[in-house]
């Protein structure tokens, strides 16, 4: 992971809300359970709410301006406005948040159209997917 004003759980949590408005579950699975073990306490209940509930309140106005700007990305480039933008930054969001927020989303867009197109198994066992995620969270994206 590269340097950002994102957490790594924050990117974490933008890429797993993206992969569940895709449908892709591999990604939703594996991403959300790397953002629990990120983020300091009680990750498992914010990610659950934000990715599998939709519910933001749990998350700093700043956050959820982004997670709205991540799920206009998925939806296409054209419905991203400069209300989004706006927002974001009034919520205390600065550039490169919105630069890595975009990234992520559109990235993301990507790799779960890459995953689902292969048809890549999707684990039945969720401690799978509690194992990437520490995985994920502890090793980052080395190979």
């Amino acid at each position: 992971r590269g340097e950002s004003s994102l957490s790594p759980a924050e990117r974490e949590l933008i890429a797993a809300r993206v992969s569940r408005a895709n449908d892709c579950e591999f990604c939703t699975q594996s991403h959300a359970a790397a953002a629990c073990h990120l983020f300091p306490s009680d990750g498992a209940t914010i990610v659950d709410e934000v990715v599998q509930q939709q519910n933001y309140s749990g998350l700093s106005e700043k956050m959820q301006r982004l997670i709205d700007l991540a799920l206009a990305v998925q939806q296409g480039g054209q419905f991203v406005t400069q209300s989004h933008i706006d927002r974001a930054r009034a919520a205390g969001a600065d550039d490169r948040a919105i630069h890595d927020t975009v990234l992520v989303a559109a990235a993301f867009c990507m790799f779960n159209r890459y995953v689902d197109g292969l048809g890549t198994s999707t684990p039945e066992d969720a401690n799978m997917y509690d194992m990437m995620g520490q995985q994920l969270a502890t090793q980052g994206y080395v190979m």
